[in-house]
This record gives structure tokens, C-alpha cells and sequence, in this order.
């Protein structure tokens, strides 16, 4: 069983990276289950029905979310009928949506799970405490558990990734843009990596126009974070292999395409 993840796509720049090599990266890993993070999709604030049907037809099986879930007004027009987007799950009662999705695949089913972390973050309901209560009820069903843990703290994801150590496939952060390097397998058994990164303009900071974010920097004056249409991309993503009996780890490989590192076939 492998799995493909593409970390937060901010606007139009990600989308279009989506487009282009979701596709190309299936054709070349042919992974059973695609994941794409799409919480900073629409202009880089939340989603609209559009995007999230327009990631499925590009090749994902399953839409994770994070802390913009709400930023676009269109999400509560159909989140509630989205059959494979999967909002944080430690939201308080009574949030629209679920935190939590069944994939089929064959004879097996794969659960995706999203939370948010707490730390310099929205006080939110424990995602510790949630992750207990879902795994839990997941493993009822199947051995393949994946978590997108959308939070700030490397601290605390590696926390939540020792937390959940043989209990899930994997944990992957996400939410912080920048790809780090620690991918690895728990002692048991779960894949883990800080931050997948992010999908979006290249030569920006975290996905917003540079010269915005430095002046508020600079100035410590409120600034409009908007998302360039223009200049180069980059997409971040990792491959994570597991025993589709057991649910173990058993490989994990990062994927990073820009300027910098092309993609090869």
C-alpha cells in the first residue's frame, strides 16, 4: 500500500502545480491513496467546492484542511456533502463537517484523519484526546490510519507523532510551509515527518507576496497577504509505503519539485 501526501496548496500557483504533476507523480509512484492538503487553496484562505472537486478529478482520493477551513463562505454551502474532505477533527461540537473519512481501496478501507495542534494556534478541543477517541474507533475498521496533523509547533507534532507511534500508519504535519527532513519510521511502526510543506509560488514567503510580509516585518503595521498569480512554483509531497495487513511503515520518501530540484520521470 503506498500513499501519496502534497503538502498545503496556496492559490492559483498550487492549484495549477496540482494539475500538472499529481498526475505525472501517480504515473511514476502509482500510489493507492493520494492525499492533497487544501486549506490555503482559494487565494490562499480556505476552499471553495469548485477547488476541492477540481483536486479530486486531478487524482486525490481524500482533501485535508486546517485552520483556514472557514476563511471562504462557500465551504459551508457543501462541506456537509463532501464525501472526502476531511476537516480538523478537535473543532468543537456542532462544527460542520468530519475529522474523520473511510477510503475504500479494493477489499481494504483507509482511514484519513485531520487535527489541529494548540500551540500559538486557536484554543481548540485536545487533539491528543481526540486522536485517542478516532484512532480508537478506526482501528475497529482497518490498520491504515493516516493523520494530517495541521499545527505550529515542531514540539508539538513530534509529540503527537511519538503520542500515535504504532497505533497509525502515519503522522505528517503540516501548516508551517517548509519542508523539513527528519522523515522517518517510529520504533512502532509509524511514518512521520515535522511538515510536508507547502504547493504555491516558489520565491515568496510561505506562499504571500514577499514585499507584504517583509514590511509587516519592518513595520509591525497591518499589511493585505495576497497570493502572486505569477512567478516560479514549487510542490512539496512525500511517498509513504506501509503493509496493507499490519498498517506499518515500511518506507518513506519526500518529494520536492522546483527550479531547484526538477521532476524526473
Amino acid at each position: 500500500m503506498r500513499i501519496l501526501f502534497v503538502g498545503d496548496v496556496v492559490g492559483s500557483p498550487g492549484r495549477d502545480m496540482i494539475k500538472e504533476y499529481v498526475p505525472r507523480l501517480k504515473e511514476k509512484y502509482k500510489p493507492q491513496i493520494t492525499i492533497i492538503n487544501g486549506e490555503n487553496a482559494a487565494a490562499g484562505r480556505g476552499i471553495t467546492e469548485k477547488i476541492y472537486r477540481q483536486f479530486l478529478e486531478n487524482g486525490a482520493q481524500a482533501v485535508t484542511l486546517g485552520n483556514h477551513s472557514w476563511d471562504n463562505r462557500d465551504i459551508f454551502e457543501f462541506i456537509d456533502n463532501a464525501k472526502y474532505l476531511v476537516r480538523p477533527a478537535n473543532f468543537p461540537e456542532g462544527t460542520p463537517g468530519e475529522g474523520i473519512k473511510f477510503l475504500k481501496y479494493n477489499q481494504s478501507e483507509v482511514a484519513v484523519i485531520s487535527l489541529q495542534g494548540r500551540t500559538f494556534m486557536p484554543e481548540l478541543d485536545c487533539p491528543f484526546r481526540k486522536a485517542d477517541e478516532l484512532v480508537e474507533a478506526a482501528r475497529k475498521r482497518t490498520s491504515i490510519i493516516f493523520v494530517d496533523f495541521h499545527a505550529e509547533a515542531t514540539s508539538e507534532k513530534q509529540a503527537m507523532g511519538w503520542y500515535l507511534d504504532g497505533r497509525v500508519s502515519a503522522v505528517v504535519g503540516t501548516h508551517t510551509h517548509v519542508q523539513t527532513s527528519d522523515n522517518r519510521i517510529l520504533p512502532g511502526g509509524t511514518a512521520y515527518l515535522t511538515d510536508v510543506g507547502m504547493t504555491g509560488p516558489y520565491d515568496e514567503i510561505l506562499g504571500m507576496g514577499r514585499e507584504a510580509v517583509i514590511k509587516r516585518f519592518l513595520t509591525s503595521m497591518p499589511v493585505r497577504f495576497e497570493v502572486p498569480s505569477e512567478g516560479r512554483t514549487i510542490l512539496s509531497a512525500v511517498i509513504i509505503d506501509l503493509d496493507p495487513k499490519t498498517g506499518k511503515a515500511k518506507k518513506t520518501e519526500r518529494v520536492l519539485i522546483n527550479e531547484d530540484h526538477p521532476f524526473f520521470s
